[in-house]
């Protein structure tokens, strides 16, 4: 790999990444080749422990990780961290110290209320930690947004904008938010678009063709497999470049139909949903959910895994192998792997930094 030169505001600083799932390893690799000094905070024995350490990474106990560092960022899940920050990081970090989330969730809604001697911000990724190390590697970047929450030393935002350099957001120019405005919109964009209104759209559109009679597998190709062409277009070069690569037939049926799908009650409900993020109410429900030990989201997912599409799709993507080169079985509908989230929230889950090896924020 081309040597990167080391950010200047964490060339004397140490960085410890608390967590090492999909972003904590990405952000601690890509700051290591940055020339960044990092340290990963883990429980002794927990499941990602020995996986830093092949990688070549010191690893520590959170607290211990977080007492020597100069950069704390806070790569677990969200409902992970409010415990760990009042077990393992508050009491240990060094006045003066920057804190750093790379999702506003805890922060925004009150479940974290930090230290007032040091500094708060956040770097925020557009995209899963495999992105993020993948697009590193081959000298490219996953466009970020970063944020200041406290400026107790003067020099949150330039720690802050290293930090995405290091990572190699800075590739892309970095675009200024709050934790509010991040928070909102992450949320927002996952539940109406991105996850909830795409899953929802998929599985409405095959189950149409399907009860009209036509073969649950074409249905499949053309409500599902197909997504990720249109996709792509949209990722490349926006709506023109998906209008300049598709038929013209299909152009007149988006610009016609799509009206009939996406109206006016598909925005009220989207405005429903943004006021339920808006107020916290979303946030308390799920807060509430997961101390309940998540009784509701498992019967949801479970519901979504076990729908007729997905044993569909599990046949057709089984005769191309190419999806899915490393050979990985899918999860069956009825596994624990496929319908647990984390443990409820006793004080060890929730004080484990390794809880759940998943995204800090989607």
């Amino acid at each position: 790999m081309t040597a990167i030169t080391t950010p200047a505001a964490l060339e004397h600083r140490t960085v410890a990444v608390i967590g090492y799932g999909s972003q904590g390893s990405a952000h601690a690799k890509n700051l290591r080749d940055s020339g960044v000094r990092v340290i990963v905070g883990l429980r002794a024995g927990g499941p990602t422990e020995a996986k830093a350490k092949a990688d070549g990474f010191e690893v520590r106990e959170p607290a211990d990780a977080v007492r020597a560092a100069d950069v704390v960022a806070v790569l677990t899940p969200d409902m992970v961290q409010p415990l760990l920050y009042q077990q393992h990081i508050a009491p240990n970090l060094k006045a003066g110290a920057c804190l750093l989330f790379a999702h506003g969730f805890n922060v925004h809604y009150g479940q974290i209320n930090p230290r007032h001697d040091i500094d708060v911000v956040l770097v925020a990724p557009k995209g899963p930690g495999a992105l993020v190390r993948r697009e590193f590697e081959i000298g490219r970047g996953v466009p970020s947004v970063y944020a200041v929450h406290q400026d107790q030393s003067g020099d949150a935002e330039t720690i802050a904008l290293a930090y995405c350099s290091g990572i190699g957001g800075g590739r892309v120019p970095p675009i200024k938010t709050t934790f509010k405005e991040e928070t909102e919109t992450d949320l927002f964009g996952e539940q109406a678009v991105l996850c909830g209104g795409a899953t929802k759209l998929v599985m409405a559109g095959w189950e149409t063709l399907v009860d009209a009679g036509y073969q649950p597998e074409i249905a499949y190709y053309e409500c599902l497999h197909e997504l990720k062409l249109i996709v792509d277009l949209l990722y490349e070069g926006g709506i023109t470049q998906m209008h300049r690569f598709i038929s013209e037939t299909a152009q007149y049926g988006d610009l016609t139909r799509g009206p009939y799908i996406v109206d006016e009650h598909t925005r009220t409900q989207m405005k429903r949903v943004l006021a339920e993020i808006q107020d916290g109410r979303f946030a308390r429900e799920w807060i509430a959910e997961y101390r309940a030990g998540n009784p509701n989201y498992r019967a949801l997912k479970a519901a979504d895994l076990e729908h007729p599409i997905e044993a569909v799709g599990r046949k057709l993507r089984a005769g191309m192998p190419w999806l899915n080169p490393r050979g990985e079985a899918p999860a069956s509908p009825g596994s624990p792997a496929a319908t647990a989230p984390a443990a409820a929230p006793t004080a060890n889950a929730t004080g484990n930094p390794q809880a759940k090896p998943a995204e800090a924020g989607a």
